[in-house]
């Protein structure tokens, strides 16, 4: 093989794995806005589908148009993003606190759903506060000493026996954080950061492109510990 060959095939890789590191960002933003999206709008289309398809058989000469597809995906989406804000903001008064309230009474009357119900809520209220004794984003030890894993300390246990502290740590993965694993560390045994639950969430979703510029990697007892 001619070098000229060689240098045109070394060039072509180039282009190539450019051409890759490119898309793939364009191509993993557009999976995620499109599956929100997706989402939201199927929420409300059961609804907003039959009453698009009625209006447009009354009124066929006026609104016939509000029957094609892309309308009534758009309208449901805008039905159900405003579905969310009102809820957002009934929450935040007297006469929604107590219908939430309500609703969590009558969730835990439902036996499974219950458990995935309270699950939740427990996750993501502990996640808006700090635990006892720690920072909410830690590093764990993994897969050994010399590596490190992004965790959120979600509670802090008691060992029996010897009351020693250990903490729940969930640690996403990349790029989807909402797939994980848990794991029981020592209190000790975590490196604490001053990251934010979101600065976190950025670093793990872009495989470590968006991040702080520093990162406490050796816990203190480990640098004054002798060789």
């Amino acid at each position: 093989m001619s070098q000229e060959t060689t240098s045109y095939r070394l060039s072509l890789q180039k282009l190539f794995l450019t051409g890759i590191l490119t898309i793939l960002p364009i191509w993993l933003t557009w999976i995620m806005v499109k599956f929100i999206f997706v989402f939201l709008s199927n929420t409300s289309k059961p609804l907003v589908g039959p009453m698009s398809e009625q209006i447009a058989a009354s009124f066929p000469a006026a609104m016939g148009w509000i029957s094609a597809f892309w309308v009534q995906n758009t309208i449901a989406l805008i039905a159900t993003l405003a579905v969310i804000l009102a809820v957002g903001a009934l929450s935040r008064r007297v006469i929604g606190q107590q219908l939430l309230r309500w609703f969590d009474a009558l969730m835990q009357r439902i036996p499974l759903a219950s458990i995935v119900y309270n699950s939740v809520r427990k996750l993501l209220d502990i996640l808006q506060t700090k635990p006892v004794a720690t920072q909410r984003v830690v590093l764990i030890d993994f897969p050994h000493r010399d590596m490190k894993a992004i965790g959120l300390v979600t509670r802090i246990l008691r060992e029996e026996g010897t009351e020693r502290e250990l903490a729940a740590v969930y640690v996403p993965t990349t790029p989807n954080p909402t797939s994980g694993y848990l794991e029981v560390v020592p209190v000790e045994l975590l490196t604490p950061t001053d990251w934010t639950v979101e600065q976190a969430m950025s670093f793990i979703i872009s495989g470590g492109a968006v991040a702080p510029d520093s990162l406490p990697f050796t816990r203190d007892a480990d640098r004054t510990a002798p060789p």
